[in-house]
Protein backbone atom coordinates (compact mmCIF):
# COMPACT_ATOMS: atom_id res chain seq x y z
CA UNK A 1 0.00 0.00 0.00
CA UNK A 2 1.67 3.24 -0.79
CA UNK A 3 -0.29 6.63 0.94
CA UNK A 4 0.06 10.17 -0.53
CA UNK A 5 -1.46 13.52 0.61
CA UNK A 6 -2.48 16.22 -1.68
CA UNK A 7 -1.51 20.02 -0.93
CA UNK A 8 -2.03 23.07 -2.53
CA UNK A 9 -0.38 26.70 -2.73
CA UNK A 10 -2.99 28.93 -3.88
CA UNK A 11 -4.20 26.56 -6.48
CA UNK A 12 -0.88 24.99 -7.25
CA UNK A 13 -1.45 21.59 -6.35
CA UNK A 14 1.48 18.32 -5.60
CA UNK A 15 0.96 14.78 -4.30
CA UNK A 16 3.33 13.93 -1.38
CA UNK A 17 5.42 10.75 -0.64
CA UNK A 18 6.61 10.44 2.72
CA UNK A 19 10.14 8.31 2.79
CA UNK A 20 12.22 10.15 5.38
CA UNK A 21 13.07 6.79 6.79
CA UNK A 22 14.35 5.21 3.77
CA UNK A 23 10.95 3.15 3.45
CA UNK A 24 10.29 4.11 0.09
CA UNK A 25 11.55 1.55 -2.69
CA UNK A 26 14.17 2.79 -5.36
CA UNK A 27 11.12 2.61 -8.22
CA UNK A 28 9.46 5.13 -6.35
CA UNK A 29 12.27 7.64 -5.53
CA UNK A 30 14.21 7.22 -8.97
CA UNK A 31 10.37 6.67 -10.73
CA UNK A 32 9.44 6.12 -13.89
CA UNK A 33 8.52 9.38 -16.15
CA UNK A 34 5.86 8.11 -16.99
CA UNK A 35 4.54 7.16 -13.73
CA UNK A 36 4.62 10.80 -12.63
CA UNK A 37 2.24 11.39 -15.89
CA UNK A 38 -0.25 8.90 -14.87
CA UNK A 39 -0.04 9.76 -11.57
CA UNK A 40 -0.30 13.65 -11.80
CA UNK A 41 -3.41 12.88 -14.56
CA UNK A 42 -6.30 14.88 -13.93
CA UNK A 43 -8.11 12.00 -15.44
CA UNK A 44 -7.00 9.16 -15.40
CA UNK A 45 -4.74 9.69 -12.24
CA UNK A 46 -5.07 11.66 -8.84
CA UNK A 47 -4.27 14.72 -10.65
CA UNK A 48 -1.51 16.94 -9.97
CA UNK A 49 0.77 19.82 -11.10
CA UNK A 50 3.92 17.93 -9.75
CA UNK A 51 4.79 14.79 -7.56
CA UNK A 52 6.76 15.21 -4.07
CA UNK A 53 9.50 13.04 -2.65
CA UNK A 54 10.26 13.66 1.15
CA UNK A 55 13.37 11.55 1.65
CA UNK A 56 15.91 10.95 4.07
CA UNK A 57 18.41 13.76 3.99
CA UNK A 58 21.98 13.48 2.30
CA UNK A 59 24.29 15.91 4.42
CA UNK A 60 23.03 18.33 7.67
CA UNK A 61 19.75 19.16 6.74
CA UNK A 62 16.34 17.54 7.92
CA UNK A 63 15.47 16.11 4.89
CA UNK A 64 15.49 15.86 0.62
CA UNK A 65 12.82 17.26 -1.65
CA UNK A 66 12.29 15.73 -4.95
CA UNK A 67 10.04 17.49 -7.24
CA UNK A 68 9.13 16.02 -10.23
CA UNK A 69 6.98 17.98 -12.88
CA UNK A 70 3.54 16.78 -14.71
CA UNK A 71 5.26 15.81 -17.59
CA UNK A 72 7.81 13.54 -15.04
CA UNK A 73 10.53 15.87 -15.52
CA UNK A 74 12.53 17.23 -12.34
CA UNK A 75 12.81 20.57 -11.40
CA UNK A 76 15.61 21.86 -8.97
CA UNK A 77 13.01 23.96 -6.98
CA UNK A 78 9.63 25.06 -6.64
CA UNK A 79 8.32 27.94 -4.08
CA UNK A 80 4.89 26.58 -3.77
CA UNK A 81 5.91 23.28 -3.24
CA UNK A 82 8.39 23.68 -0.78
CA UNK A 83 5.41 25.59 1.60
CA UNK A 84 3.13 22.36 0.62
CA UNK A 85 6.10 20.04 2.01
CA UNK A 86 6.75 22.22 5.13
CA UNK A 87 2.79 22.21 5.81
CA UNK A 88 3.10 18.41 5.40
CA UNK A 89 5.60 18.34 7.74
CA UNK A 90 3.89 20.18 10.35
CA UNK A 91 0.65 18.30 10.35
CA UNK A 92 2.39 14.94 10.58
CA UNK A 93 4.70 15.85 13.11
CA UNK A 94 2.87 18.20 15.01
CA UNK A 95 5.20 21.26 14.71
CA UNK A 96 4.54 24.65 16.37
CA UNK A 97 4.75 27.38 14.93
CA UNK A 98 7.88 29.19 14.76
CA UNK A 99 9.77 25.70 13.76
CA UNK A 100 11.87 25.91 10.73
CA UNK A 101 12.88 23.04 8.50
CA UNK A 102 15.98 22.99 6.32
CA UNK A 103 15.65 21.42 2.98
CA UNK A 104 17.61 20.19 0.71
CA UNK A 105 16.74 20.58 -2.88
CA UNK A 106 18.72 20.89 -6.20
CA UNK A 107 18.93 24.66 -5.84
CA UNK A 108 20.18 24.29 -2.40
CA UNK A 109 19.09 24.30 0.75
CA UNK A 110 15.53 26.33 1.52
CA UNK A 111 14.06 26.68 4.71
CA UNK A 112 10.66 27.53 5.46
CA UNK A 113 9.33 28.67 8.65
CA UNK A 114 5.80 27.79 9.79
CA UNK A 115 3.97 31.13 11.10
CA UNK A 116 1.21 31.52 13.90
CA UNK A 117 -1.35 32.09 11.09
CA UNK A 118 -0.28 28.86 9.66
CA UNK A 119 1.28 30.55 6.15
CA UNK A 120 4.99 29.92 5.44
CA UNK A 121 7.91 32.62 5.32
CA UNK A 122 10.16 30.65 3.04
CA UNK A 123 14.14 32.35 2.97
CA UNK A 124 14.77 31.56 -0.84
CA UNK A 125 18.11 32.07 -0.81
CA UNK A 126 19.71 35.31 -3.16
CA UNK A 127 18.57 35.24 -6.33
CA UNK A 128 20.68 34.03 -9.90
CA UNK A 129 21.80 37.23 -11.88
CA UNK A 130 24.39 35.72 -14.34
CA UNK A 131 23.44 34.17 -17.58
CA UNK A 132 25.69 31.60 -16.67
CA UNK A 133 24.07 30.57 -13.32
CA UNK A 134 20.44 30.34 -15.35
CA UNK A 135 20.96 29.32 -17.40
CA UNK A 136 20.39 31.91 -20.49
CA UNK A 137 22.54 33.12 -23.72
CA UNK A 138 20.77 36.53 -22.82
CA UNK A 139 23.34 39.38 -22.09
CA UNK A 140 23.29 41.45 -18.66
CA UNK A 141 21.76 44.58 -19.23
CA UNK A 142 21.98 48.05 -17.67
CA UNK A 143 19.47 46.78 -14.96
CA UNK A 144 21.61 44.41 -13.88
CA UNK A 145 20.64 41.03 -14.66
CA UNK A 146 19.98 39.39 -18.05
CA UNK A 147 17.65 41.30 -20.64
CA UNK A 148 17.05 41.43 -24.36
CA UNK A 149 14.68 41.03 -26.98
CA UNK A 150 12.94 37.72 -27.61
CA UNK A 151 11.55 37.27 -30.44
CA UNK A 152 8.39 34.50 -30.58
CA UNK A 153 7.04 34.32 -34.63
CA UNK A 154 6.15 38.04 -35.87
CA UNK A 155 6.01 39.55 -32.00
CA UNK A 156 9.16 40.86 -30.73
CA UNK A 157 9.50 41.04 -26.95
CA UNK A 158 11.49 42.66 -23.75
CA UNK A 159 12.11 40.31 -21.72
CA UNK A 160 14.40 39.81 -18.22
CA UNK A 161 16.05 36.76 -17.04
CA UNK A 162 16.47 35.57 -13.26
CA UNK A 163 16.92 32.70 -11.74
CA UNK A 164 16.05 30.87 -8.14
CA UNK A 165 17.37 28.17 -8.64
CA UNK A 166 15.88 27.16 -11.85
CA UNK A 167 15.34 29.48 -14.54
CA UNK A 168 12.52 32.09 -15.28
CA UNK A 169 12.00 35.06 -18.08
CA UNK A 170 9.77 38.14 -17.05
CA UNK A 171 7.87 39.67 -19.62
CA UNK A 172 6.02 43.18 -18.70
CA UNK A 173 3.02 43.60 -20.74
CA UNK A 174 0.09 46.63 -20.39
CA UNK A 175 -2.96 44.55 -19.91
CA UNK A 176 -2.40 40.49 -18.91
CA UNK A 177 -5.87 39.97 -20.78
CA UNK A 178 -5.00 41.23 -24.17
CA UNK A 179 -1.79 38.87 -24.80
CA UNK A 180 -1.79 35.99 -26.40
CA UNK A 181 -0.75 33.72 -23.26
CA UNK A 182 -0.74 29.97 -24.59
CA UNK A 183 1.34 30.77 -27.83
CA UNK A 184 3.82 33.15 -25.93
CA UNK A 185 4.11 30.89 -22.99
CA UNK A 186 4.34 27.44 -25.25
CA UNK A 187 7.20 29.63 -27.78
CA UNK A 188 8.97 31.37 -24.60
CA UNK A 189 9.67 28.45 -22.49
CA UNK A 190 10.96 26.08 -25.61
CA UNK A 191 13.35 30.04 -26.89
CA UNK A 192 16.01 28.82 -28.09
CA UNK A 193 17.65 31.64 -25.53
CA UNK A 194 16.95 29.40 -22.68
CA UNK A 195 19.09 26.11 -22.79
CA UNK A 196 17.41 24.15 -20.43
CA UNK A 197 14.09 25.82 -21.00
CA UNK A 198 12.43 27.99 -18.78
CA UNK A 199 9.31 29.04 -16.43
CA UNK A 200 7.50 32.01 -17.91
CA UNK A 201 5.81 35.55 -16.01
CA UNK A 202 3.88 37.78 -18.03
CA UNK A 203 3.50 41.15 -15.97
CA UNK A 204 1.32 43.84 -15.27
CA UNK A 205 2.64 46.30 -12.79
CA UNK A 206 -0.07 48.20 -10.73
CA UNK A 207 1.87 49.88 -8.56
CA UNK A 208 5.07 50.08 -6.31
CA UNK A 209 3.89 47.17 -3.94
CA UNK A 210 1.50 45.64 -6.64
CA UNK A 211 2.38 43.25 -9.49
CA UNK A 212 0.20 40.83 -11.09
CA UNK A 213 1.30 37.85 -13.37
CA UNK A 214 0.23 34.79 -15.21
CA UNK A 215 2.39 31.77 -15.05
CA UNK A 216 3.68 28.70 -17.47
CA UNK A 217 5.50 27.05 -15.59
CA UNK A 218 8.56 24.45 -17.03
CA UNK A 219 6.98 21.06 -17.74
CA UNK A 220 3.19 21.84 -16.77
CA UNK A 221 1.80 24.93 -18.61
CA UNK A 222 -0.46 27.31 -17.50
CA UNK A 223 -0.97 27.04 -13.35
CA UNK A 224 -2.67 28.76 -11.08
CA UNK A 225 0.47 29.82 -9.35
CA UNK A 226 4.48 29.47 -8.88
CA UNK A 227 6.51 30.54 -5.93
CA UNK A 228 9.55 30.96 -7.24
CA UNK A 229 8.63 32.93 -10.64
CA UNK A 230 6.83 35.38 -7.96
CA UNK A 231 9.93 35.68 -6.01
CA UNK A 232 11.90 36.39 -9.53
CA UNK A 233 9.47 38.78 -10.39
CA UNK A 234 9.81 41.02 -7.78
CA UNK A 235 13.48 40.65 -8.40
CA UNK A 236 13.18 41.31 -12.35
CA UNK A 237 11.01 44.55 -11.56
CA UNK A 238 12.77 45.88 -8.72
CA UNK A 239 15.44 46.14 -10.98
CA UNK A 240 13.56 47.34 -13.92
CA UNK A 241 12.53 50.05 -11.08
CA UNK A 242 8.99 49.10 -11.48
CA UNK A 243 8.24 48.40 -7.71
CA UNK A 244 9.82 48.64 -4.42
CA UNK A 245 12.05 46.01 -2.71
CA UNK A 246 8.99 44.35 -1.28
CA UNK A 247 5.61 43.71 -2.96
CA UNK A 248 2.29 41.64 -3.15
CA UNK A 249 2.58 39.32 -6.12
CA UNK A 250 -0.77 38.66 -7.09
CA UNK A 251 -1.21 35.11 -9.26
CA UNK A 252 -4.29 33.71 -10.62
CA UNK A 253 -4.85 31.35 -7.31
CA UNK A 254 -3.93 34.23 -4.71
CA UNK A 255 -1.04 36.32 -3.62
CA UNK A 256 2.20 35.54 -2.19
CA UNK A 257 4.15 38.33 -0.28
CA UNK A 258 7.55 38.76 -2.00
CA UNK A 259 10.40 40.49 -0.09
CA UNK A 260 13.95 41.23 -1.00
CA UNK A 261 15.58 44.02 1.00
CA UNK A 262 17.68 46.45 -0.17
CA UNK A 263 17.92 44.21 -3.43
CA UNK A 264 20.36 42.51 -1.37
CA UNK A 265 20.89 38.93 0.21
CA UNK A 266 17.81 36.04 -0.36
CA UNK A 267 14.32 36.81 -0.97
CA UNK A 268 11.46 36.17 1.20
CA UNK A 269 8.60 34.70 0.11
CA UNK A 270 5.53 34.37 2.28
CA UNK A 271 2.12 32.46 1.52
CA UNK A 272 -0.24 29.65 2.51
CA UNK A 273 -0.39 25.92 2.04
CA UNK A 274 -3.19 23.68 2.51
CA UNK A 275 -3.85 20.29 2.85
CA UNK A 276 -6.30 19.10 -0.06
CA UNK A 277 -6.68 15.06 1.10
CA UNK A 278 -5.07 11.96 1.96
CA UNK A 279 -5.41 8.72 0.18
CA UNK A 280 -4.02 5.33 -0.95
CA UNK A 281 -2.99 4.63 -4.59
CA UNK A 282 -5.31 1.95 -6.11
CA UNK A 283 -3.08 -1.42 -6.60
CA UNK A 284 -3.96 -0.98 -10.70
CA UNK A 285 -2.37 3.00 -10.13
CA UNK A 286 1.30 1.00 -10.08
CA UNK A 287 2.96 -2.01 -10.67
CA UNK A 288 2.99 -4.39 -7.61
CA UNK A 289 7.20 -3.74 -7.81
CA UNK A 290 6.75 -0.33 -7.56
CA UNK A 291 3.95 0.35 -4.70
CA UNK A 292 6.81 -2.03 -2.06
CA UNK A 293 8.06 -0.15 0.54
CA UNK A 294 12.06 -1.41 1.65
CA UNK A 295 11.80 -3.60 4.39
CA UNK A 296 12.97 -1.33 7.86
CA UNK A 297 16.62 -1.73 9.44
CA UNK A 298 16.95 -5.26 10.52
CA UNK A 299 19.49 -7.11 12.28
CA UNK A 300 22.24 -9.05 10.52
CA UNK A 301 21.65 -12.88 9.63
CA UNK A 302 24.47 -13.64 11.79
CA UNK A 303 23.59 -12.84 15.36
CA UNK A 304 26.98 -13.28 16.80
CA UNK A 305 28.87 -11.26 13.98
CA UNK A 306 29.69 -7.46 14.91
CA UNK A 307 28.61 -6.29 11.65
CA UNK A 308 25.98 -3.35 12.23
CA UNK A 309 22.61 -3.50 11.17
CA UNK A 310 21.83 -2.75 7.58
CA UNK A 311 18.80 -1.17 5.30
CA UNK A 312 19.12 -2.99 2.04
CA UNK A 313 17.09 0.08 0.26
CA UNK A 314 20.69 1.80 0.82
CA UNK A 315 23.18 -0.74 1.32
CA UNK A 316 22.38 -2.78 -1.73
CA UNK A 317 22.34 0.00 -4.25
CA UNK A 318 24.99 -1.56 -6.39
CA UNK A 319 24.66 -5.29 -5.68
CA UNK A 320 22.74 -7.25 -3.08
CA UNK A 321 24.66 -8.16 0.02
CA UNK A 322 22.66 -11.10 0.85
CA UNK A 323 21.69 -13.05 -2.54
CA UNK A 324 21.26 -16.04 -0.57
CA UNK A 325 18.77 -14.10 1.84
CA UNK A 326 17.62 -11.06 -0.14
CA UNK A 327 15.14 -8.87 1.82
CA UNK A 328 13.46 -7.43 -0.81
CA UNK A 329 12.57 -10.38 -2.69
CA UNK A 330 11.19 -11.79 0.58
CA UNK A 331 8.83 -8.13 1.03
CA UNK A 332 8.25 -8.51 -2.51
CA UNK A 333 6.78 -12.22 -2.08
CA UNK A 334 5.24 -10.79 1.25
CA UNK A 335 3.83 -8.08 -0.62
CA UNK A 336 2.23 -10.23 -3.67
CA UNK A 337 0.74 -12.52 -1.01
CA UNK A 338 -0.85 -9.90 0.22
CA UNK A 339 -2.21 -8.54 -2.77
CA UNK A 340 -3.41 -11.80 -3.55
CA UNK A 341 -5.41 -12.60 -0.65
CA UNK A 342 -6.95 -9.22 0.92
CA UNK A 343 -9.53 -6.82 -0.93
CA UNK A 344 -9.63 -3.59 -2.29
CA UNK A 345 -11.55 -2.77 0.91
CA UNK A 346 -10.09 -4.50 3.39
CA UNK A 347 -6.92 -2.52 2.16
CA UNK A 348 -8.32 1.16 1.87
CA UNK A 349 -9.60 0.04 5.65
CA UNK A 350 -6.56 -0.64 6.65
CA UNK A 351 -4.66 2.64 5.44
CA UNK A 352 -8.18 4.82 6.69
CA UNK A 353 -6.74 3.96 10.03
CA UNK A 354 -3.70 5.93 9.60
CA UNK A 355 -4.75 8.77 7.63
CA UNK A 356 -8.02 9.80 9.68
CA UNK A 357 -5.53 9.45 12.78
CA UNK A 358 -3.28 12.22 10.96
CA UNK A 359 -6.62 14.17 9.74
CA UNK A 360 -7.64 14.17 13.67
CA UNK A 361 -4.23 15.79 14.74
CA UNK A 362 -4.21 17.86 11.72
CA UNK A 363 -7.63 19.55 13.11
CA UNK A 364 -6.87 19.15 17.01
CA UNK A 365 -3.70 21.26 16.43
CA UNK A 366 -5.32 24.11 13.85
CA UNK A 367 -7.84 24.32 16.89
CA UNK A 368 -5.51 25.25 19.72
Amino acid sequence: MLQFSKYQGLGNDFLILEGRSGQLSPLITDPDPAWVRLLCDRRFGVGADGLILALPADGDADLRMRILNADGTEAEMCGNGVRCLARFLADSDGNSPGTIWSIDTLAGVIRPQLQSDGQLCVDMGPPFLRSEDIPTTLETGPCGCPQGVAVVGDDELEVVAVGMGNPHVVVPVSDLQAIPFDRWGHALERHPLFPAKTNVHFLQVHGPRSLEIRVWERGAGPTLACGTGACATLVAASLLGLCEDSAEVILPGGPLQISWRDQQGPVLMTGPAKAVFDGVLSPDLMSADAAITSPATVEPIHPQSSEASFDCASDCVDTCRQPDNCLRDEAQQKVMDFLQNTSLDSMLNLASESLEQRTRARFERDSR
